[in-house]
């Protein structure tokens, strides 16, 4: 819970604007609220430790949604510096799977595709350092690679390669230049993984 967390808040800069952002910043408490549920749910305790706790987390998690319009449910995956720029009706579905250093503007849902007979309920799989726009839905078991960019209002009902840029209903690749310009975060310039796919994209 806490290297995660640490990995989330150096978006807001040092110790003190860290401490700012925990007080003042009710997208940051949407994000705190996700960490301790996720660790509740996955961690390895006593029935006597766990209901009290995860009974606090989802009264946490109701004013948070009720402040924020930021569903992120204790049972998704998401990986360690989420940026959220914006509160604001971000819905994340239950199964979903979200990467290291991803930004979720305002608006976005990641979620299943339901409703139909025969429908989805399966979510989507998020790589990496990915960009998603505002008002962007991601739905159905689809796989979005690393370094992506999802342009605002894309509707992705298929799979995306790495280092994509995508726009439109349906979403449509338009560029491989990806999402670099877009992600930041501290140290980025020293992350391999990183630094191996903008090579591919260059």
């Amino acid at each position: 819970m806490f290297p995660n967390l640490g990995e989330d808040l150096r978006h807001y800069g040092g110790s003190w604007s860290q401490l700012k952002a925990l007080l003042l910043v009710p997208r940051v408490w949407a994000i705190v609220v996700y960490r301790f549920r996720r660790w509740v749910y996955a961690a390895r305790m006593p029935s006597i430790l766990r209901l009290p706790l995860s009974a606090a987390g989802r009264l946490a998690s109701v004013f948070v949604e009720a402040v924020t319009h930021i569903e992120l449910p204790s049972q998704a995956a998401i990986g360690p510096g989420l940026f959220l720029p914006h509160a604001g009706y971000v819905i994340v579905a239950s199964n979903a799977t979200i990467g290291r250093h991803c930004t979720l503007t305002q608006g976005v849902t990641i979620g299943h595709r339901a409703g139909g007979r025969g429908a989805s309920l399966e979510s989507p799989v998020i790589g990496n350092r990915v960009y998603v726009g505002p008002g962007a839905a991601i739905l159905g078991p689809v796989n979005v690679g690393d370094d992506v960019l999802i342009g605002a209002n894309a509707v992705v009902i298929d799979s995306v390669s790495s280092r994509a840029v995508v726009v439109g209903n349906p979403a449509r690749v338009i560029s491989r230049q990806g999402s670099f310009q877009l992600i930041n975060y501290p140290s980025m310039e020293f992350d391999a993984e990183r630094l191996a796919s903008l090579a591919e994209a260059s």
